[in-house]
């Protein structure tokens, strides 16, 4: 397997600059809790701290069709041979995650897998060695860019003393975004390793609370409540839902248009109002 410096300098390299898009229509009323005693932040990554197409880390079909030409595509995928194909891979991929998440449903509700394992299984490699193959897919179909006002947000909170942690729906190459773009890892950029809950170790994906308790539980040993930390995300299922089950302040990044997911259909969502709703990243309650 590549070193981290080398997969970061990937994502780097085939990471185009990425802006905001507005958010269209109304958004949901916020609750209306002040900024007061707030001790802790944590974070979704994916549609809150970076661009994200899909506002989660994974792939959406249509978005491999799009980008099927695309030479920056096919660099990354020339390693998978001659042959590859975006949607053909793509198509692979979405048939294993599926069938690994069906053998894991007895589990959990909301199981989670590990790329590595999946593209392993689907190339008959070592894990070791799809794990640049699986960054390498991502980056095709998926790539990120740093939100605006991302590394001045950190620097303030961690200037401030504040806990800072991160609760994602994530893979082995989800902190070395941080590397790629912010220069060093998340714990270096103020973020507690104990509070950084990725899905991929855990099992489990979001929206389940049993990722928000456990890092509660890591407050928890720092003195600090749940009602005393606010988690930022973009997804009113996976990131308010989850983060208030859990007994969390919840503010709704609605920064990107592109990756803002309001749930409007989904009854866990009906009347629900996050505590805060963020236009970017620079107001976040402090």
């Amino acid at each position: 397997m590549p070193g981290a410096d080398c997969l970061a300098g990937l994502i780097r390299r085939y990471s185009p600059p990425a802006f905001p898009l507005p958010a269209r229509g109304s958004l949901p009323a916020a609750g209306g809790a002040s900024g007061a005693g707030i001790r802790a932040y944590l974070f979704d990554v994916y549609g809150t701290l970076f661009t994200s197409d899909s506002g989660d880390i994974g792939i959406l079909a249509s978005q491999a069709g799009e980008r099927a030409e695309d030479g920056r595509a096919r660099e990354l995928l020339a390693p998978f041979g001659p042959g590859a194909s975006l949607p053909d891979l793509a198509r692979r991929f979405s048939a294993a995650v599926t069938a690994e998440h069906e053998r894991l449903r007895g589990k959990t509700a909301w199981p989670e897998i590990d790329v590595r394992k999946i593209w392993a299984n689907i190339l008959r490699v070592p894990e070791e060695a799809a794990a640049e193959f699986s960054l390498r897919f991502e980056l095709a179909v998926n790539p990120v860019y740093p939100m605006p006002g991302l590394a001045d947000m950190l620097r303030k909170l961690r200037a401030a003393g504040f806990p800072l942690g991160l609760v994602s729906n994530a893979q082995f190459f989800t902190p070395l975004l941080f590397m790629a773009f912010l220069g060093g890892p998340p714990d270096a950029l103020g973020f507690s390793p104990d509070l950084c809950v990725y899905s991929f170790r855990e099992g489990e994906a979001k929206p389940s609370p049993g990722l928000f308790r456990k890092a509660a539980a890591s407050l928890a040993a720092l003195g600090i409540r749940p009602e005393e930390a606010v988690y930022a995300g973009n997804d009113m299922l996976n990131d308010m839902w989850a983060a208030k089950q859990a007994g969390f302040r919840a503010a709704l990044f609605a920064g990107d248009g592109r990756s803002l997911r309001l749930r409007g259909d989904d009854p866990r969502c009906a009347g629900l109002k996050p505590d805060f709703v963020l236009r970017s990243l620079a107001d976040i309650p402090t």
